[in-house]
């Protein structure tokens, strides 16, 4: 095709030079038959004329010239490529031809094989239909649909975690120990964590994995936590002490998109981390609600969403005559509701404990229990957010969770009061800073012990360096008061504890929450003299300070 438009470019050409060669004869003749003329009167500007009619002839041939040969070398250009792509094509359809053959070939020495070592009853049925007219064809076909079924694999499952690991010593040379008050239900984390701690989350989407809002969608999440001491890469100690634990933390389906009315409703079953309330540098859960159980999430209702679930756990080392002591939970959570200053949001749980007779005759009391809350949040607030709760609870519900207290007599009376507020500051990319606040006024129910008190305060800032290197701080303060377990029941304790750290870091960006980090640590805590014996364990038994120090590394994905 390309040949021809050259070819018929080349007789254009030569037409229009015959033309030209035509004209400018018939030009010269007309002047010769004229005669000489004077230089000044018609004749001589008769020649002038042609003479510029001539000038501007060569002009537009050599114009002309000079495109036709640029385009003819552009259309041999192009002529060589086609040529060659063709060449290309032909080797690979050989080569493809070769692979054919080579495994018609092997196909039939494998079903000869076969053939020879069989049964004589079975040779035909083995060896009918293993040789295929194109096997080439059916093996990429069979290869395409694996490797479409993997592609669509791979986008249904997802894989998610978290985990701390590193090492540290104490100031006596001992291993790392972590420094928390007694009576206080957390600790601050910086440089203060002394195990590895790891969340392995599984997710495969059964359904609508891109969650296309026309079609239900349904999945399973199992997770997998596991909890080291830091002690041996192969933990395997006599009687288990400083052994490896791993649970399982979650095992749930979950399904959306299933009724027209409500497409945003999200169903589920099974055992599962359930809306937890979360602070970040004490690792402290104001509200867990995490067991087994089922239930909906986001619900519309107008105002906002509402989620309603059964939740609940047992005690296998507590039996009566019921069966295992149990406890069983109503959760109802209504939220994302807009109101001043940001979003806000309330629950309320009703629980019930079942009781019996225990082996020993001895009678322990159903129980049961309400516990509420309400939640305020800014969750775009210079950088961060801010986050402020408030929560009361009775009796079996007094613990804000699904965890069964032991038993008492007195377990009715219980009651518990908390109110929680954190938040982050990080006007810019160079500095952020997470203070935290948690007061708790709880009683255990027991008309001896009355109320007991836990204040924490701290904060946690950081000075972004580079867009990896920082440095972070962290000092926090906890003032407990009221019985707390001991070895020999409960002691009364009023006392505090104070914590700081310092740690450099290399981290993965410029924002508080920007993981994976590497980073070494320095901690100094100190305690009044009445926790003197409970901090710190044995390398401070009879001291009220402590020293501990090393690495550590932290991510989730």
């Amino acid at each position: 095709m390309v040949s021809k438009r050259i070819c018929r470019w080349k007789r254009t050409l030569q037409w229009f030079i015959c033309s030209l060669a035509l004209a400018f004869f018939g030009a010269l003749t007309a002047r010769s038959q004229e005669g000489p003329a004077s230089p000044q009167g018609p004749a001589g500007q008769q020649s002038d004329q042609l003479q510029q009619q001539l000038q501007q002839l060569k002009q537009q041939y050599d114009a002309t010239t000079r495109d036709l040969t640029q385009r003819i070398g552009a259309l041999e250009e192009q002529i060589e490529k086609q040529k060659e792509k063709e060449k290309q094509e032909k080797e690979s359809m050989e080569k493809a031809r070769r692979g054919a053959l080579s495994a018609a070939e092997l196909a039939a020495e494998q079903a000869a094989q076969r053939a020879v070592t069989a049964q004589p009853g079975e040779v035909g049925a083995q060896y009918q239909g293993q040789i295929s007219s194109e096997p080439t064809y059916d093996m990429l076909q069979e290869a395409e649909n694996q490797i479409a079924k993997l592609e669509e694999q791979a986008k249904a499952f997802e894989f998610h975690g978290y985990f701390r690991s590193g090492y540290g010593l104490n100031g006596e040379g001992g291993q790392q120990v972590t420094f928390q008050a007694p009576g206080a239900d957390a600790k601050y984390r910086l440089g203060n964590e002394a195990e590895t701690y790891g969340e392995l989350i599984f997710v495969n989407n059964w359904l609508n994995p891109e969650r296309n809002s026309d079609k239900a969608w349904m999945k399973t999440e199992v997770m997998i936590e596991a909890n080291t001491t830091n002690s041996a890469s192969y933990a395997s100690f006599p009687n288990g002490v400083g052994n490896d634990q791993f649970r399982l933390r979650e095992a749930f389906v979950q399904a959306g998109n299933v009724l027209e009315s409500q497409p945003g409703a999200k169903f589920w079953a099974g055992e599962r981390y359930y809306r937890r309330q979360h602070i970040e540098i004490n690792d402290f859960y104001p509200l867990d609600m995490s067991g087994y159980g089922g239930g909906v999430e986001d619900l519309r209702v107008g105002i906002g969403k509402m989620s309603v679930s059964f939740l609940a756990g047992a005690r296998p080392d507590v039996v009566t005559n019921n069966g295992h002591l149990t406890k069983n939970n109503v959760d109802v959570r209504l939220y994302d509701l807009k109101g001043p200053f940001g979003l806000w949001a309330g629950w309320f749980n009703f629980a019930t404990s079942k009781g019996g007779v225990l082996p020993t005759g001895t009678l322990i009391k159903t129980v049961d229990g309400y516990a509420f809350g309400v939640r305020h949040q800014r969750l775009e607030w210079h950088g961060g957010y801010h986050s402020l709760s408030v929560q009361y609870g009775t009796g079996a519900a007094s613990n804000f969770s699904t965890n069964i207290d032991d038993p008492t007599p007195f377990l009715q009376s219980s009651k518990r009061f908390l109110v929680v507020e954190q938040v982050l500051f990080q006007p810019n990319d160079r500095f952020a800073i997470m203070p935290i606040f948690v007061y708790q006024r709880s009683k255990d129910g027991t008309p001896q012990h009355g109320w007991s008190e836990w204040a924490s305060f701290g904060a946690r800032p950081e000075i972004f360096f580079t867009k990896y290197i920082s440095l972070a701080f962290e000092a926090g303060f906890d003032h407990t008061e009221g019985f707390v377990p001991a070895q020999n029941g409960s002691t009364y304790m009023d006392g505090w504890l104070r914590k700081v750290t310092i740690a450099p870091q290399i981290g993965a960006g410029r924002k508080f929450f920007s993981r994976p980090v590497l980073r070494a640590f320095l901690t100094y805590a100190n305690w009044s003299d009445a926790f003197r014996g409970f901090v710190g364990g044995a390398p401070y038994l009879n001291k009220t300070n402590g020293l501990s120090y090393g690495v550590q590394a932290e991510t989730w994905w």
